[in-house]
């Protein structure tokens, strides 16, 4: 096996810089808009720039395939193109952003001798491009994939950097910071998983990401000390070692990547483009890329709010048992999601025995819990190391349905191999037999899966709130970096709700009885910002039952979304989004730790009252000593005759939400009747 080490070093050495404007014909493809260029040339080989209003983003970006030692796309023999135009509308089954997404395109296919093709698309929000083969080999290898990425300037990057060691396992969570970096300052070699979201000289925010992956590894990047970030891919497992039940290493991999079909289509290859900050959150290009969905009827698949244990410890306070994994905690957990009208409880680790998806722990009556459930009209989930699930699908699966299980969090994978990535496939479509959900930790990929597999839920591979149980990471400067980079690829499993909140100053790592950073407004905002369709209730149920009037808030915000507006925002700064389910309109602020006043503007988004009442609103606010007191805020109820300008302060590291209905239309005046009343008007001569 070739060291990666290797590979990278002779990749760099092919990088070098830019080629020469070359004198064959450019194909040039343009975006319904007309805002994006895109150029495509193929002498001496495939290359491509993308420009924004005239204005160079890519120069001279590399790529080609290795399938079976013969480099596709290197000197190159186009044959003929063909193009199309494609304006249509998708109904996602799952509305994360909104209930209908336009799918609107120029496309460019360009056949080339050899039995291959690549087809470039231009949306109004980005530039995505692919491989296609036609071979004559059932099965082929690929031995690697140039995608060089190559900006036409220095620039900024919000890097997920995966550490120094990531190039010789790449073995992760994906659980990583975004910290702004210059492309040309971060170490040759050092990887990085996804997006890499690049603050262009030209102005516009340039996210690289890839969709629609299957039977392949995952794109990860690497720097080059250059502005060209360049495509890296984890090779294909021969052998795995397992520590524990659940890290399970490569100890021995082969020189290829992939082990695919001859005839097949690749993954995109992704450049969402976001003049606006605000831009990245509603780009759905990732989404529009992936196949269809394989699931006819997805009817069953039920978005909603969960209770969950594990972040809380299980503490319960001032029940007549003993908290832990027993019949009693879980049948708690089911009454508190009953009295908020919560859809799901979840039952993470320790709910089997190591290693046994079959053999229920000690103390807990399952068919009696889900007994209870069921009469609750609650439903319940359970959670899973990967490796055993994998060992134990079949019988598992076959015995959740039995149960009743409603879905399954399957969890460690850490790794974005092709058998992995061929895995998440395959607990997909085995789920969806039996109407289970599914959601993904461990790991990014699944995000990218979401339009072809609807019941996968949501995904993590995300720095969340997970992690203030043994460190201060995940602080409102970086919650508010998430939006627009880590969601940008799908659902965002960040798990908020927090009732415990503490300033700088206050906060301490108490794995067992863990706390947040940040105000309360900042996590209850969390809910209207992050998209997940399985959005958590992260705290333990005897902190949502002291902080009632917060928990009424947060479990009746929806989580999926008929429309998607962001108001205004800045990557690391702050961000303001307004969602409408239905004819509701839900608003969520959060800041950094610098505290705010913003401007929202309620007609921006709110239909006119015309006659109907006008509006009213409920909005949680940082209480004006929060900057102290984080725990502190105002429950605010306003009557809005028509839509107005809001002025809002954020304390530092605060938040601010608020949800806006249709008020009551005044009754009608009848003739004789006097308005409002209920008796005959008396009217003197």
């Amino acid at each position: 096996m070739r060291s990666v080490g290797a590979i990278a070093a002779a990749l760099l050495a092919l990088w070098g810089a830019p080629a020469a404007p070359p004198s064959t014909p450019t194909i040039r493809l343009q975006s319904p808009g007309g805002h994006l260029s895109v150029d495509v040339r193929a002498a001496p080989d495939l290359a491509y720039d993308v420009a924004y209003d005239g204005k160079p983003l890519v120069a001279d970006a590399r790529l080609s395939l290795d399938v079976d030692h013969r480099r596709l796309g290197v000197a190159a023999r186009i044959t003929g193109t063909t193009t199309r135009a494609v304006n249509e509308r998708v109904t996602p089954a799952v509305h994360l952003k909104a209930a209908a997404l336009a799918d609107r395109y120029n496309e460019v296919r360009i056949a080339c001798a050899g039995g291959y093709a690549v087809t470039f698309r231009a949306y109004d929000e980005g530039v995505a491009y692919r491989f296609e083969t036609a071979l004559d080999a059932a099965q082929v290898k690929v031995f690697g994939e140039e995608a060089l990425f190559r900006f036409a300037a220095d620039a900024p990057v919000f890097y997920p950097d995966e550490g120094p060691d990531a190039e010789k396992t790449f073995f992760s969570h994906n659980e990583q910071l975004f910290k702004p970096v210059n492309l040309t300052a971060i170490p040759a070699g050092e990887l990085a998983s996804l997006p890499a979201v690049v603050a262009t000289a030209a102005g516009p925010k340039v996210a690289v990401a890839e969709a629609d992956i299957e039977s392949y590894p995952g794109l990860w990047l690497r720097a080059t000390g250059t502005t060209a970030l360049a495509a890296a891919f984890p090779p294909y497992p021969l052998e795995e070692k397992a520590a524990r039940d659940r890290d399970v290493k490569v100890t021995r991999a082969a020189d290829y990547i992939a082990v695919t079909a001859g005839t097949r289509a690749y993954p995109w290859r992704v450049l969402a483009v976001a003049p606006r900050d605000g831009d990245l959150i509603t780009n759905s290009l990732v989404y529009l890329l992936q196949r269809p969905s394989q699931i006819a009827d997805t009817s069953w698949i039920k978005p909603g709010q969960v209770a969950w244990d594990w972040w809380n410890d299980r503490n319960l306070a001032g029940v007549p048992f003993k908290p832990g994994v027993n019949t009693e905690t879980y049948k708690f957990y089911v009454d508190f999601a009953a009295k908020y009208g919560i859809d799901y409880i979840i039952l993470d680790e320790g709910w089997y025995k190591t290693g046994n998806l079959l053999q229920v722990a000690p103390g807990l009556d399952m068919p009696a819990l889900l007994a209870h459930a069921r009469a609750r009209h609650v439903g319940v989930i359970l959670w899973a190391v990967w490796k055993t699930f994998a060992d134990q699908l079949d019988a598992a699966v076959a015995q959740f349905d039995a149960w009743g299980i409603k879905g399954v969090k399957v969890d460690f994978m850490q790794r974005d191999d092709q058998p992995v990535i061929d895995f998440y496939h395959r607990v997909a479509r085995e789920l969806a037999k039996h109407k289970m959900l599914v959601d993904f930790h461990g790991g990014q990929r699944p995000a990218l899966m979401t339009r072809t597999w609807p019941n996968i839920i949501s995904t993590e591979g995300v720095k969340g709130m997970e992690h203030l149980k043994w460190s201060n990471v995940s602080d409102p400067e970086h919650n508010v970096t998430l939006p627009f980079t880590r969601m940008f690829l799908g659902p965002m499993d960040y798990t908020p709700g927090a009732m415990l909140n503490a300033t700088r100053g206050q906060f301490r790592i108490v794995f067992h009885q863990p706390m947040s950073l940040g105000t309360r407004c900042h996590q209850v905002a969390m809910y209207v910002v992050y998209e997940s369709p399985l959005q958590m209730l992260a705290d333990s149920p005897t902190n949502y039952l002291r902080e009632a009037e917060t928990t009424a808030f947060i479990s009746k915000i929806p989580t999926v979304w008929d429309e998607t507006r962001v108001l205004d925002g800045r990557i690391g700064d702050y961000v303001v989004v307004a969602r409408r389910a239905g004819s509701d309109w839900y608003v969520g602020a959060m800041t950094d730790w610098t505290p705010r006043e913003l401007e929202i503007d309620l007609a921006s988004f709110l239909p006119p009252s015309d006659g109907h009442g006008g509006w009213q609103m409920v909005a949680f606010a940082d209480g004006p000593d929060a900057e102290r007191a984080p725990t502190s805020y105002r429950r605010e109820s306003a009557a809005l005759p028509a839509p107005a300008r809001l002025k809002v302060k954020l304390a530092p590291g605060g938040g601010w939400a608020a949800r806006i209905v249709r008020a009551a239309a005044p009754a009608p005046i009848t003739p004789g009747r006097e308005s409002g009343a209920g008796a005959p008007a008396t009217r003197k001569p």
